[in-house]
Parts: structure tokens; C-alpha cells; sequence
């Protein structure tokens, strides 16, 4: 009786064990009703870093600004935020609604605790004109808000990115940031 039980107990571990193995062998699911912006902007940087073009890149912090001619060595991490802004993934799949007509595609957040309220991209044909992206965050802790932040990220391609951030912090107040850059 005791070899009975553990021969089940090892074959229940082996299959365990298969079962996690071709789960990760699964191919990530898409939702195949939104656009891939993590690929898009990664197509992006790469065709941006082989052609190296300068950069005029002005980033403003509550209406301070400093602006430099800039070469871009990391586009993606450049592009970051709007990367992080792919409503792509799995655990997303039917959180938003898609409108289209007129060259433009918008995805409109179901819920109004999505991080991305709305993704709009324009396009000419087949070419993207550009792309809006408004976000909204506000994280709690133990049921607080402590901080709201508000973006608007506007990319029109081989021209121009910009980022803009509102962002309220709970006894400290508003910082207003924007980072745009000007691609030559």
C-alpha cells in the first residue's frame, strides 16, 4: 500500500511538473482587436537609432525650462512611456471599446481605474499620422490616494514626441512636466 501511494505522489509531482513546462512553452496571447504599440515603438526607436538624427529636446518642469540639441542613443527607453501605455496584453482583452472612421481608430477605456483612458491614432492609409495617448494613475495605499497623475503623450512619426504630466501630490501640490522632442 505504501509503494501504491507513493508511485501516485510521484506521478502527480511529474505531472505537475509537465503541466508548468508547457505552460511556458505557451506563446503569448494578444488581444487581436488592439493595435501592438510595444511593437510599434520599438520598430520606431530602431529606425530612429540607425538614422541617429538630432534631437531639440526641452523638458519644463513647472514652466522652467532647459533645452539642448541631444543624439538619442536609447530610443526605447525614450520611448518608454509610451511603451508602458500598450493596452495589448492579456489581462486586458476586452477592457476597452474601438471606435474607427476617417483615418482614426480610438480605444476608450471601459473602466475609469485603467491606467490608459484612451489610445487614438491617426492614420493615412497605412501610414500612422501620429498617435494620443491620455493616461490616468491614482495608486493607493491601505485605501488612500496619495498622488493623481494625469498624461497626454502625443508622438507624430520622424517629427516629434512629446510628453505631458500633471501630477498632484496629496500636501505637496502640482508639478506640471513636459518633456518634447523635436526629431531633425
Amino acid at each position: 500500500m505504501y509503494w501504491y501511494k507513493l508511485k501516485s505522489l510521484v506521478i502527480l509531482i511529474f505531472g505537475l511538473v509537465m503541466l508548468t513546462e508547457l505552460q511556458a512553452c505557451k506563446p503569448e496571447i494578444k488581444n487581436n482587436d488592439s493595435f501592438d504599440l510595444t511593437g510599434y515603438f520599438k520598430r520606431e526607436g530602431a529606425l530612429l537609432k540607425k538614422l541617429n538624427k538630432p534631437v531639440v529636446k526641452t523638458v519644463t518642469h513647472n514652466k522652467v525650462s532647459e533645452t539642448k540639441t541631444v543624439h538619442i542613443s536609447d530610443w526605447e527607453q525614450e520611448f518608454g512611456f509610451f511603451i508602458e501605455s500598450d493596452i495589448n496584453k492579456p489581462a486586458l482583452k476586452n477592457s476597452y471599446t474601438v471606435a474607427t472612421g476617417d483615418g482614426l481608430t480610438l480605444y476608450k477605456a471601459k473602466e475609469k481605474t485603467s491606467t490608459v483612458q484612451e489610445l487614438i491614432i491617426k492614420r493615412d492609409g497605412q501610414k500612422i499620422k501620429y498617435i494620443l495617448i491620455f493616461t490616468n494613475s491614482e495608486p493607493k495605499i491601505y485605501g488612500l490616494a496619495l498622488y493623481k497623475t494625469n498624461q497626454r503623450l502625443t508622438y507624430y512619426p520622424d517629427s516629434l514626441y512629446r510628453i505631458e504630466t500633471i501630477q498632484h501630490v496629496k500636501l505637496l501640490g502640482t508639478n506640471y512636466d513636459t518633456i518634447e522632442g523635436i526629431i531633425k
